[in-house]
């Protein structure tokens, strides 16, 4: 058997991880969500792995256990990015422990670890996560536990354009190794010696062929817009490029922006040459955020911003144009996975493991 890392993806979406770890050489053995139009998609992009849509609530440890023991003495490496919107900065209210049942995951994966010993463990998620202050504290026990089944913990805040991808947007990593310390990877991209610049936009989607707003290209999978009415076509058009709604005419104003100047990325559009601004789950709709094309007078579409996410051309999206954008605005960028996956099989080899 071959001692490649075996990757098993929990809350894997459509598989943003999941794709960074096989590019990095891993093989992706298990993954697991409840989202239907998410198990379509990773299923069509990861035919031989085994895919199980369930509540992580009811998946049994044993059956797990058992797939990762049928692959030793190959090392394997946990992936837990649970949902991140209990946690994130836009969610300004803080819920009991039991109005969101999203919040526990974290707690619900950490049975996975105690009971199965991964070699490695891998979480990211957004800053937040590490931030809680209410409930049960699920980060500081995840960090706990993790110490207890001796692992050597590392997270840190990272700017995400220091791996190669072209947003600005911050993210918590977190590494855990049973072989000793393990570290955060190093930067890819930015400023230090040697290094390749930021990557852009431009690098990204520059050289994706033009369509107009509610357009589905015949050739290129998945480069489809939605469609703008009269009047946000009116508005998009007025709109330069790096420009948001602070650029139109009076008449095009909405009254929250005359009264109090609105968020600057809402009805926004991209810059080609900075990074784009972090995309959410409605990274295709003009009026949620700096999501519009920089030159042509539509969002992005849902291929762009798969592609911003870092993920491949040859990897396809199914379901409805929402349920797509939710799927690409929820995922790991792949890129990030990547990195670690290098990162980790690095240390493996110093550990002696591979």
């Amino acid at each position: 058997m071959s001692l490649n890392v075996k990757v098993f993806d929990f809350f894997s979406g459509c598989g943003g991880a999941s794709c960074g770890f096989r590019a990095a050489g891993m093989e992706i053995v298990y993954a697991l969500d409840r989202d239907t139009d998410s198990e379509c998609t990773f299923k069509k992009n990861f035919p031989s792995s085994t895919f199980e849509r369930n509540d992580i609530r009811e998946v049994s440890v044993s059956k797990v256990r058992r797939l990762a023991d049928d692959r030793r003495p190959a090392p394997t490496l946990f992936c837990g990015c649970a949902p991140c919107q209990p946690f994130t900065k836009q969610n300004t209210t803080q819920p009991a422990p039991d109005e969101d049942e999203r919040i526990p995951l974290l707690s619900c994966f950490s049975r996975f670890i105690e009971e199965c010993k991964p070699d490695v463990v891998f979480v990211e998620n957004v800053p937040g996560l590490q931030r809680l202050n209410y409930g049960s504290q699920p980060f500081a026990s995840f960090w706990e536990m993790l110490e207890a089944s001796g692992y050597w913990p590392a997270c840190g805040v990272v700017p995400l354009m220091r791996y190669g991808v072209p947003q600005s947007r911050r993210r918590l990593v977190l590494l855990a190794s049973r072989h000793g310390p393990i570290g955060l990877p190093l930067a890819t991209h930015g400023s230090g010696a040697g290094s390749p610049r930021y990557a852009t936009v431009r690098d990204w989607i520059g050289e994706l062929p033009a369509i107009a707003a509610g357009e589905n290209h015949p050739r290129v999978p998945n480069h489809r817009a939605a469609s703008l009415s009269k009047r946000n076509l009116e508005r998009i058009r007025a709109t330069p490029e790096g420009g948001s709604h602070r650029c139109w005419p009076t008449r095009l104003k909405l009254r929250c922006h005359e009264a109090t100047g609105g968020y600057s990325d809402v009805y926004g559009r991209m810059s080609w040459d900075r990074p784009a601004s972090g995309l959410t789950t409605r990274c295709i709709s003009y009026s949620n955020g700096r999501f519009g094309h920089p030159e042509q007078d539509r969002a992005i579409s849902v291929r762009e911003a798969a592609s911003l996410q870092t993920f491949p051309l040859d990897f396809e999206f199914t379901g409805s144009l929402g349920s797509m954008a939710r799927q690409i605005g929820n995922a790991v960028p792949v890129r990030v996975a990547t990195v670690v996956g290098n990162h980790v099989k690095r240390h493996l080899m110093d550990a002696g493991v591979l």
